[in-house]
């Protein structure tokens, strides 16, 4: 692989901006990708997971070349060299890299991979946490495989056609997929394209979703005809689920304390061709209160501190701070008391994260089913998704039914 100026130049710029002034990486990428009308796939390619990549393993790359934090420019380029060197890509002759130390850096590498936190660069914090949640042996298992890069895994939206359509008319394309047993919606890009760019993406024939997040949708098992909520809804991509699920028939209310997420949503569904959802802006109690007892199912896909979408957020293990976990269980619990009483007798209502933690999963259910309003619900069934046994993100739902 030959370095170009230009790509090289734009992924420092977005390292800085990550690293230094705390943007999200996404937003970065996505900002990166459209400096240049004139790149092709294969340079928007280079930018995009040399970008990811770097601050994936940052903390490893940042020891190896021997800086902290904050980092100025020289750092950066650093520890751009780190990863050239470690990818085995010859450096241009340009200053930044000029006695580049490459025997050494392989060294401190082999030395520095004898330690969990370098070898899958994670905070000290992070990493203590999950071997006390999970144990040595799955959480080892489990770093390493957030430590992957994401797969690109469509929801075939089944209100318009279906996954044997979507799979022709993307061949035709040479963007080639397969399907995954037990994932009945999804399909999954052999290699990474821009699906965005396609006419059937516009048509609202799929939905990028990872297929982990797929599954919550059928674990609620809802139907047509009934009334549904969906308590966190965000944009959408668990509600435009449902909506197919249930047919467009039924009424599906979808509610955020934001307003700018439904808005997103609204336009999603409108590409989806969903025509039974309601967006409701949370604006006080009182919104929830209008909807006690009359729900036939509920989804609280609550807020969680994301330690089962590492893979996909690379920035968010840096981004995370240990007050943040104690702070979202208090959230969680309280999500769960307030809209459990949106269901009514006979109803169910599923719990959901993204998160791999015990504490924020299965010790939440535990804890709401012995308050006054936990007493009312009978504990079904739960589901714990880990990265390493699955190959897709992390997560965690549970199910749970109103007395009648």
């Amino acid at each position: 692989m030959r370095l170009h100026r230009n790509l090289v130049f734009t992924v420092v710029d977005s390292l800085l901006a990550i690293f230094n002034d705390g943007e999200y990486a996404d937003k970065v990428v996505s900002r990166a990708l459209k400096k240049d009308k004139r790149w092709g796939s294969n340079d928007r390619k280079f930018v995009a997971e040399t970008i990811y990549e770097i601050v994936r393993w940052r903390r490893l790359y940042a020891e190896i070349a021997e800086v902290k934090e904050p980092y100025d420019r020289d750092n950066i380029w650093r520890i751009l060299a780190v990863w050239a060197v470690l990818r085995g890509i010859k450096l241009p002759d340009w200053k930044y890299f000029e006695n580049t130390p490459e025997r050494k850096i392989k060294g401190r590498f082999d030395e520095l991979s004898r330690i969990r936190k370098f070898k899958e660069s994670i905070p000290d914090w992070i990493d203590e946490l999950g071997l006390k949640e999970l144990g040595e042996e799955i959480w080892a298992k489990e770093l390493t495989a957030q430590n992957q890069q994401a797969e690109v895994i469509l929801r075939v939206n089944t209100l318009k056609t279906t996954k044997d359509v979507v799979y022709s008319i993307l061949m035709d394309l040479d963007i080639e997929t397969h399907a995954v047993e037990g994932y009945d919606d999804a399909l999954v890009l052999n290699e990474r394209a821009n699906v965005f760019m396609t006419q059937a993406f516009k048509d609202g024939m799929f939905e990028v979703q990872d297929a982990s997040s797929q599954l919550v949708a059928y674990f609620l098992d809802v139907a047509p005809g009934m009334r549904v909520v969906d308590t966190c809804a965000g944009a959408g991509g668990k509600t435009l689920h449902l909506a197919s699920l249930m047919e467009n028939k039924g009424q599906l209310i979808a509610m955020d304390l934001y307003e700018s997420k439904l808005k997103q949503l609204k336009l999603r569904a409108k590409r989806n061709g969903a025509f039974n959802i309601e967006p409701r802006v949370i604006e006080s109690t009182k919104t929830i209160k209008k909807l006690h007892g009359t729900a036939d199912r509920v989804l609280i896909d609550a807020p969680c501190s994301g330690l089962g979408v590492m893979k996909r957020n690379p920035d968010s293990k840096w981004k995370l701070q240990p007050e943040f976990i104690d702070n979202i269980k208090k959230v969680q619990a309280e999500v769960l008391e307030n809209y459990s009483k949106i269901v009514k007798p006979g109803g169910k209502m599923v719990y959901a994260t993204c998160s791999i933690l015990p504490s924020e999963n299965e010790e939440q259910i535990k804890k709401f089913l012995t308050t006054e309003s936990g007493k009312n619900f009978t504990f079904i069934k739960d589901k714990k998704i880990l990265s390493y046994e699955s190959g897709f993100d992390g997560f965690y739902m549970a199910l749970l039914e109103r007395k009648k």
